[in-house]
């Protein structure tokens, strides 16, 4: 299958296995016409699936009515959009009493939270400590954070003003808080590049504590695991603990390129006017996308799907060959397999018409949209399946020739 000349393209990624030219709801088509099933949701992004009508719908009319007008201005959108996501920050029911500051991506939200909590905690404290195995975006300061020393390497120095500690560990937390200069820790509920790892069930409220005790933010990403993914609105809201900011993007848009960092009010007012910009963040266009797209989602009651249907796809998961384990909360779910055979049971599943991810060399990543259907999740499961036996059984014979 040949593709589109990609030689103006800057090689930041790999060829693509196949190139995509239409989608709707849980499928893709290639330029052949073949359909394929995405239970990778363009990295969770596409929530509602592709081409939702509605999300689609919004955005048409918007781009017809007033696209962008720069933040000097103000547009009708962007405050309608923050005062509902307050409100999901919340719980759904009630607002959480704080701000947001709308961006493109995850990585402009995370670098929104670092500077806020610079600025909150005041000069000589600008320390964020996150964990190893995380990730938190490709910006040179997100790139700090994220605790990946591979992903260091090639571009240090680095800036200061990081520290990192095992994930699930307070007691290694505690000790990097005893620094003086500290301001802030950053994590992910569920920890989702990294390989959908979820900590022990009283870790964030651990986190929480120390934090409070120590005088330090508590910054929850939740750029992947936000807006239903999970089975609640925000994972956080399984530990009922209340975080200081909050950072959210991917299915924000269901497809287009949004942000937002969200923080209490007390902590949002460190910001003043010229502390923090963004030039197409919280533009016309992709509050529209947003405003549509929280609107299904509250309609579709996708916290109630994705935990419903999460159940049903992680038990189908775990019957499977090769499976020794299934990781994850929702429709954010990672099968750990018997063996490093995860991209090669991509590769096929791809072959077979299915997306799914080797997040690690034995874990396949599913993030299905949260609107996928009974039939839908029973198809995956089938092909999976079958990509899976070959895999495994490859890995075995692979095995049996080394020893």
């Amino acid at each position: 299958m040949t593709g589109p000349d990609r030689s103006a393209l800057m090689r930041t990624y790999p060829e693509p296995p196949v190139t995509f030219v239409r989608g709707e709801g849980s499928y893709l088509f290639d330029a052949e016409g073949k359909r394929y099933l995405d239970f990778v949701g363009g990295l969770a992004v596409t929530s509602l699936g592709h081409s939702h009508p509605d999300v689609a719908a919004a955005v048409a009319t918007q781009a017809r009515t007033l696209s962008h007008v720069s933040n000097l201005y103000g547009n009708e959108l962007g405050p309608e959009v923050a005062t509902t996501l307050d409100r999901l920050i919340g719980g759904g029911e009630r607002a959480a009493g704080g701000q947001v500051f709308f961006c493109n991506s995850g990585a402009e939200a995370n670098e929104c939270a670092l500077k806020l909590a610079r600025r909150w905690a005041g000069p000589g404290r600008y320390v964020v400590v996150s964990a190893w195995n995380s990730f938190h975006g490709r910006t040179l300061a997100t790139l700090t954070a994220t605790g990946q020393s591979a992903k260091h390497e090639p571009f240090e120095p680095l800036p200061t003003g990081f520290a990192h500690v095992d994930y699930d560990d307070l007691d290694a937390l505690a000790k990097a808080l005893e620094a003086p200069a500290a301001a802030g820790v950053l994590l992910e509920p569920i920890q989702g590049e990294g390989g959908v790892v979820a900590p022990s069930s009283d870790y964030l409220v651990g986190v929480r504590e120390l934090c409070r005790e120590r005088g330090v933010l508590l910054i929850l990403d939740e750029i992947q695991t936000g807006l239903g993914r999970t089975g609640h609105w925000f994972a956080f809201h399984a530990t009922h603990l209340q975080p200081d900011v909050v950072t959210v993007a991917k299915a924000l848009g269901n497809g287009m390129p949004v942000g937002a960092c969200w923080a209490t009010a007390e902590v949002a007012a460190a910001f003043g006017p010229g502390d923090h910009g963004s030039t197409f963040g919280g533009q016309p266009l992709a509050m529209a996308a947003a405003r549509a797209t929280l609107a299904v989602m509250e309609e579709e009651d996708v916290c109630g799907r994705a935990r419903t249907s999460g159940e049903v796809l992680a038990s189908g998961l775990a019957a499977l060959p090769g499976v020794t384990g299934v990781r994850g909360a929702g429709l954010l779910l990672a099968a750990e397999l018997s063996g490093p055979f995860a991209p090669a049971v991509a590769a096929d599943a791809l072959d077979r018409g299915l997306l799914v991810n080797a997040v690690r060399p034995d874990a396949v990543r599913l993030a299905p949209s949260l609107l996928v259907t009974a039939g839908e999740l029973d198809s995956a499961l089938a092909l999976l399946g079958e990509a899976l036996a070959r895999g495994a059984a490859s890995a075995e014979a692979e095995g049996a020739v080394v020893r």
